[in-house]
């Protein structure tokens, strides 16, 4: 599936990262979510506690990592919060614009 090219921009920003902290830095499976158009992106093993904006609308996330997440309303990791754990996902009516892996 493709990313998003402005998420795909600003998450290679966080592949160093990732690759230099190892596998523990990571929220090991794939975040899914449903975009423009009812298209389906995904994420593999995105990088913990790092926010992550999205680039166009966003809805419906489904967590198939092993860490839990959170979604929110609002860029920057602000507004709204809707909480979604490993292996579950949020209805489509759940629409967001930033998310965290494994927050605190």
């Amino acid at each position: 599936m493709r990313l998003l090219r402005p998420l795909a921009v600003a998450l290679g920003g966080l592949a160093l990262t990732v690759i230099t902290m190892g596998p523990a830095a990571a929220a090991d499976g794939t975040f899914v979510w449903v975009g423009p158009k009812g298209k389906a992106y995904a994420i593999q093993n995105p990088p913990d506690r790092k926010c992550l904006e999205m680039a166009q609308e966003a809805r419906g996330p489904q967590n198939a990592t092993k860490r839990a997440l959170v979604v929110y309303s609002k860029p920057k990791c602000k507004g709204a919060t809707h909480r979604v754990a490993p292996g579950h996902s949020a209805s489509g009516s759940v629409h967001f614009a930033s998310v965290v892996f494994n927050p605190r």
